[in-house]
């Protein structure tokens, strides 16, 4: 999916909507990823760096699936590009296939669902399905306040898939650029912290010999 083919899902989360669904997501529903699996997305060395990445828990169907939704989750905007351009998608397999157990059930069962509702609804997959209906199902399952507790196991789901997806794009090279991070930097000295920041804190340096104590 390209820039320009994002641009036009009208039906795609900004990312405006996307800190609303992070603030409004469960603490339960958080995913601790692995030092190795960030380090791994963080790397850009996602799968066989000599041909293209071969999904080991998605079949072809849910490896298509997972593409839209990441894609959704983070559309590119005029600032990076998506998640899948990302890699994120390989990032979740990789993460999936170490990990196992309830997550990867949770996860799978979560694709299935989304396919059901959505060919009980409309009578097709998610993803042939039409901007407007993908928005329609993912806006019961994004918002964990808001959702009927018929819907809940889908909630728990999508909330995990999110995730996932968030920490794949946001620990990529890509995601990293867009955060702007300034650190992992050396440094030839160390001035301290703005005082606009330790104001905000209400601390300065003359507390230093205290904080020591």
């Amino acid at each position: 999916m390209d820039n320009k083919e994002n641009e036009k899902r009208s039906g795609a989360l900004n990312r405006r909507d996307l800190l609303k669904v992070i603030t409004a997501a469960p603490a339960a529903a958080l995913v601790p990823l692995a030092p190795a699996v960030t380090a791994l997305a963080a790397s850009g060395e996602r799968g066989d760096p000599s041909g293209p990445y071969e999904p080991k828990v998605f079949n072809p169907h849910e490896w298509t699936t997972i593409h839209v939704l990441s894609d959704l989750i983070v559309p590119a905007d005029e600032r990076t590009g998506s998640a899948t351009q990302a890699g994120v998608p390989a990032f979740i397999d990789d993460w999936l296939n170490l990990k196992g157990g309830l997550l990867k059930t949770e996860v799978l069962g979560g694709l299935t669902w989304i396919d059901m509702e959505c060919n009980r609804l409309f009578g097709r997959d998610f993803v042939d399905c039409s901007d407007g209906q993908q928005k329609q199902i993912l806006d019961r399952i994004a918002y964990p306040g808001k959702a009927a507790p018929e819907d809940s196991n889908a909630v728990a789901a999508f909330n995990h898939i999110r995730d996932l997806v968030l920490e794949g794009f946001y620990s990529s090279k890509m995601g990293v650029e867009d955060l702007q991070y300034q650190g992992n930097k050396m440094l030839a000295e160390w001035d301290g912290c703005p005082e606009t920041v330790t104001s905000r804190l209400g601390v300065d340096y003359s507390d230093w010999e205290n904080w020591r104590s």
